[in-house]
């Protein structure tokens, strides 16, 4: 099924009007009305001094079943990858 997207604001209550879409009279379509939401804005980039704020750097220190950080995060992400394949 092929997605249009068409963004309009609305001019008269509870009333919008859709035109040069690629459908002839008497095709069926389906019509899927959604609000657009605020952008918000975004967020703040990440530097080492946040990081240390947020206690990620040194998490696994302490751990005895991690010997090499690096190795242990590359597992991870191939395994977050592989999920559901």
């Amino acid at each position: 099924m092929k997605t249009i997207r068409v963004q309009q604001i609305v001019a008269k209550d509870s009333e919008i009007l859709v035109k040069e879409i690629p459908y002839r009279k008497g095709q069926k379509v389906e019509v899927i009305v959604l609000p657009q939401t605020k952008k918000t804005r975004s967020r703040p980039h990440l530097t080492v001094r946040r990081l240390r704020q947020f206690g990620l750097i040194g998490l696994w220190k302490d751990r005895d079943d991690i010997q090499n950080s690096a190795d242990y995060t590359r597992h991870l992400r191939e395994q977050a990858q592989n999920r559901g394949m």
